[in-house]
């Protein structure tokens, strides 16, 4: 967390006057609501406390007499922070953006409900074909809904659906094999379904999704290793999310057991499916268009 300069524009837009100006924000730049400043003098005694609005801005408090005092910032959710602030003959200390870190130095997008746009987010399942090579498929049917939990993170969740006769491997004749009952049998078990039960911390950025994925009528419980990306403003007006996460599956756990062999030791179709997943989540209860 920075202090900015002395006599630097108050970043409220409000009349000049004493106390402290200052945003409070996340390292994405979003508003941190309701962070409370609290300014120290040399001794150690507490001569201000003010709060931020809704938009993260702090503004106000009387006057303070000229030189060097401590500014702590805190908000629930978030790691504590300190810097050092110069108050000239204003009256003022003028802070501009303090940056505040998700506690434990993990972040997530703002709370609230986001919806996964399809259009710009790959549902991918990769196979070991022949014992050598990997042959690369994806879903182009599928949609949900992330719910981002307003004080704790880890009571975030998220649900999807995917279309499972909408996969495609750019092979037709493979496509309809895959549809049928030896794979995905998907005119008896059309979708395929994940929901969350709890999401761990795994490291700054990184979160450990546990769930309950259903294909073809058997469901399981199955981790989704998940990074969040970032997010910012869409050219169209709406706040945008993203996310990558991997998973591991075999097949034989939802009964998907067919393959044939073709030499001692090597089968047709790998075991195990690497699940790719790149979303985009538009802030919202739906999408814009």
């Amino acid at each position: 967390m920075t202090g900015g300069a002395s006599g630097a524009a108050d970043p409220a837009g409000g009349a000049s006057g004493g106390g402290v100006r200052a945003r409070v924000r996340t390292r994405d730049g979003w508003a941190v609501q309701h962070a409370v400043l609290t300014v120290t003098d040399m001794t150690g005694t507490q001569v201000l406390r003010a709060e931020a609005d809704d938009e993260g801005i702090v503004r106000g408090g009387e006057p303070l007499a000229p030189g060097a005092y401590t500014v702590i910032a805190t908000a629930v959710g978030y790691a504590p922070a300190a810097s050092t602030a110069m108050v000239t003959a204003s009256g003022r200390a003028e802070l501009g953006t303090l940056v505040l870190a998700r506690q434990g130095g993990v972040e997530l997008p703002p709370p609230g409900p986001w919806t996964i746009d399809p259009m710009h987010s790959t549902v991918a399942a990769s196979a070991q074909h022949l014992g050598m090579t990997s042959v690369h498929g994806r879903f182009t049917e599928f949609g949900g809904r992330i719910e981002i939990a307003q004080d704790d993170p880890e009571k975030s969740s998220v649900e999807a659906v995917i279309r499972a006769d909408s996969i495609n491997t750019g092979n037709d004749m493979r496509d309809q094999h895959l549809r049928s009952a030896d794979f995905l049998d998907v005119g008896t078990h059309p979708d395929i379904t994940y929901r969350s039960t709890g999401i761990d911390v795994a490291g700054p950025d990184r979160w450990t999704v546990r769930g309950h994925l259903g294909m073809h009528g058997v469901v399981r419980d199955v981790d989704l290793d998940l990074t969040y990306l970032g997010s910012g403003p869409d050219p169209w007006g709406g706040v945008r999310a993203s996310f990558r996460a991997t998973a591991e599956l075999r097949r034989s756990d939802f009964a998907m057991n067919y393959n044939q062999a073709v030499a001692a030791g090597i089968a047709a179709v790998g075991t195990t499916l690497k699940v790719d997943l790149d979303i985009q989540a538009v802030q919202g209860e739906s999408l814009p268009f």
